[in-house]
């Protein structure tokens, strides 16, 4: 497991993220800042313009706090409620250990800062 620092609007949260080739190109990128869109009253989510290698993608459910890559639209997603919907291609990412996720639902639109822990 690596350890990722996620800080939004100056609260810091931290995940623990999957040993997996997901996991490994978004490390390259760090730390990023990505504009997170709202989306569906369940999750943000950010869309790399470049699809991110996911080998292990699969149809799945989800938990809150959940870190997640939707290959169809690369789609990077944080789980902050749930819906029980069960999503195709689907590779998990990671985790959020720790932060009030239910803040998220008022949110809107944020940008959101991940770095290395």
């Amino acid at each position: 497991m690596k350890k990722v620092k996620i800080t939004v609007n100056g609260q810091v949260m931290t995940a623990n993220f999957a040993e997996n080739a997901t996991t490994a190109a978004l490390f390259t990128q760090m730390p990023m800042e990505l504009p997170m869109l709202n989306l569906y009253a369940r999750e943000l989510t950010y869309r790399f313009k470049q699809a991110l290698p996911a080998n292990e993608a699969r149809t799945s459910g989800y938990t809150v706090g959940d870190i997640a890559y939707w290959t169809p639209r690369h789609s990077f997603v944080i789980f902050y409620k749930q819906t029980g919907e069960v999503i195709s291609d689907l590779q998990k990412v990671g985790h959020i250990n720790n932060g009030d996720l239910k803040q998220f639902q008022s949110l809107g639109n944020v940008t959101m800062e991940f770095a290395e822990a």
